[in-house]
């Protein structure tokens, strides 16, 4: 290991590590991030690892361990190189035959790569697989380039060269210059120009100065910062650097969830290789600069991903925000200057000093520049993480990249910005995705969450599960937070139990208005969100709750009631033998019926009834059927003609 003491060594090194590198030789990049490692990764990696050697291929294959590329739910993926051969869905079963055949052979394996469920086409490349297609991915292209735990990747696709250049060829002033015409914003939630945030801190008076990366990210399925952190941990860093020179920081910390383990190892990795190599630390890069960075693993709040409460986290304190009379660009940890940006943030500076201002502002829209990753979830085809230009349609993002509802089903709304997200119905399928068109619907970019639902989704259901979330996860300082959200999930818990009452919207809009004026931070701002869309776009599905005790969506618990159709019933005895409290009467041959003073409304008969049959049916805000007298409910088999299904004649 040889120490870089300047920009040309920087570039030798380089070389050095390109030179090395055969563009013929046959290699495997295998993601094994957490998503792929929950689908079984380690055991496919380890075959590969066995295959190889059982074929005596060592030193003429390359296996290369990468992070996320985002399509998690098609894990585990590899790519071959050089020919860029994308498989999904790997297995242990498939690895001598993917060796073999296509390392060894050149043979493409049809049935490993990704098919277009529409059109029945196949794709060899990431490019011609729809879910990429439409993304622009700056930020996550590398992570299926690069292995994480090894600077040698990150230098050879030309990391850290955006640090020498901010150090040799750019004063502080010139970068912060250079990160304003950009016009990012933050990617944290709140969309705060970054340039003027770095410039409120390097203007305040007090030394030390801190920069900080925020990688808590608490919303529920969010995953867009460790993907980031577990894949490309050095863009991160080196994007810290290059504010902390801006700013005049010497010192750095990077919060991580507690349970992100991997984010946290792979980022300590880089945190060591970087001081190694004398590209952290002291006299970085000969440039007279230093700076260290420190990892601080956080206890799992949702509220310190709020700023000032992360910072109180970092003290050592319980996470609780303060009041914002006193940025914390001004006083922040330890009551000194301090920046904190999100993960997504950081990562995009190298981009925009390496390639200028005016291209990362050609990205996007007139309000927000570049790209933002989501984490596309929900009733929709394809899920996982996408990169897309600020700009794009929700509709393009859902059906283009998210291929469409799932079985068919009809849209109904989206959910973006997590738990404190609001909800857009179908009219608005159109609107850009950018900060100001999502506030505009009442809704916010958040940190990136996207949540779509379908006809089955119950609005007011989906507004109680979200305050009860916000609820439990506040801090409780302040009394707007606090009490408004302990009273709104009291009402909306009566309204899906069909014990509203007509005051309680107006109840629900008055909490929902104080809270997002006088709640003391982000949380309890944005909180009432979930409930000012639903009643706002959604006010028929609480007037049904109330006024009919009717869940349209047949979703509330207390309101639907199950039923067999007798007409539909062929005797097969699953809803009998599933029914966890024996609710259910009936035999063989003999029509099944519900007793309804035993039903616990699990769901559990309509689940595993037969597509085929669908004789279990739910109801609501109406009498359930009465049930087939005894003496009417034996099936008679038809002998010819329709043999074995049981039709009733």
């Amino acid at each position: 290991m040889k120490r870089l003491r300047s920009p040309s060594d920087l570039e030798q090194f380089r070389k050095d590590i390109l030179n090395k590198k055969d563009p013929e030789r046959p290699a495997i990049a295998i993601c094994v991030s957490t998503g792929c490692e929950a689908l079984g990764v380690k055991n496919v990696l380890k075959s590969f690892q066995e295959e190889i050697e059982k074929q005596n291929l060592q030193g003429k294959i390359d296996i290369k361990e990468t992070g996320c590329l985002g399509f998690c739910e098609k894990g585990p993926r590899i790519v071959i190189y050089p020919e860029e051969v994308y498989y999904f869905k790997v297995k242990v079963a498939d690895v001598s035959e993917i060796v073999s055949k296509t390392l060894i052979g050149k043979e493409v394996i049809e049935k490993l790569l990704y098919t277009d469920p529409t059109t029945g086409k196949t794709a060899r490349r990431l490019s011609e697989v729809p879910f990429y297609k439409y993304q622009n991915r700056l930020l996550l292209d590398d992570n299926a380039k690069v292995n994480p735990k090894k600077i040698e990747d990150y230098i050879g696709l030309g990391g850290y060269s955006a640090l020498a250049k901010a150090f040799f060829q750019m004063t502080p002033d010139q970068v912060l210059d250079e990160v304003k015409k950009s016009k990012l914003r933050g990617r944290g939630g709140g969309g705060f120009p970054t340039g003027r945030k770095w410039e409120s801190t390097r203007d305040a008076v007090g030394e030390p100065k801190y920069v900080i990366v925020n990688c808590d990210e608490g919303d529920p399925g969010a995953f867009m910062n460790r993907a980031l952190m577990e894949g490309n941990p050095h863009s991160i860093l080196e994007g810290l650097i290059i504010g902390a020179y801006a700013i005049g920081a010497s010192e750095g910390f990077i919060y991580v969830r507690q349970e992100y383990p991997l984010a946290v190892e792979n980022m300590q990795l880089a945190i060591d290789q970087a001081e190694e190599y004398g590209l952290l630390g002291k006299d970085i890069l000969g440039s007279g600069f230093d700076f260290i960075v420190k990892i601080h693993k956080g206890a799992g709040a949702f509220v310190s991903g709020e700023s000032s409460a992360l910072m109180t986290a970092l003290e050592g304190k319980v996470g609780e925000p303060r009041p914002k009379y006193v940025h914390t660009s001004e006083k922040g940890v330890w009551d000194k200057p301090s920046t904190l940006n999100n993960v997504e943030t950081w990562a995009n500076i190298p981009l925009i000093i390496n390639k200028g201002a005016k291209w990362f502002e050609s990205i996007g829209t007139e309000g927000s520049k570049g790209t933002k990753i989501f984490a596309l979830a929900g009733k929709v085809n394809n899920t996982g993480l996408v990169e897309v230009p600020m700009g794009m349609t929700l509709r393009d993002i859902i059906y283009k990249i998210g291929g469409g509802i799932q079985k068919g089903k009809k849209f109904k709304g989206v959910q973006t910005g997590g738990p404190s997200g609001g909800v857009i119905p179908e009219q608005y399928l159109d609107s850009p995705v950018d900060f100001d068109e999502l506030t505009k619907l009442g809704s916010i970019m958040g940190s990136g969450g996207m949540i779509v639902m379908d006809e089955d989704t119950c609005m007011v259901d989906m507004a109680r599960y979200f305050v009860n979330f916000l609820c439990d996860e506040s801090c409780g300082k302040c009394v707007p937070c606090r009490e408004g959200l302990k009273q709104a999930r009291k009402i909306l818990k009566r309204i899906v139990a069909g014990k509203g009452e007509e005051e309680d919207v107006s109840k629900l809009q008055e909490i929902a208005e104080v809270t997002s004026i006088a709640s003391l931070c982000a949380l309890g701002q944005t909180a009432a969100n979930p409930m000012l869309t639903t009643l706002r776009y959604f006010n028929d599905e609480y007037e049904a709750h109330i006024k009919e005790k009717k869940c349209p969506a047949l979703v509330c618990k207390e309101l639907v009631s199950y039923y067999i159709d007798p007409a539909k019933c062929r005797a097969c005895t699953l809803c009998f033998r599933n029914c966890p409290v024996d609710a259910i009467e009936g035999e063989r041959n003999k029509i099944h019926i519900i007793d309804q003073e035993k039903c616990t409304k699990c769901g559990t008969c309509f689940e595993v009834c037969p597509p085929a049959f669908r004789a279990v049916d739910r109801i609501s805000g109406e009498p359930v059927p009465a049930p087939v007298p005894e003496e009417q409910r034996f099936l008679k088999r038809e002998k010819k003609g329709n043999k074995g299904k049981g039709a009733v004649d």
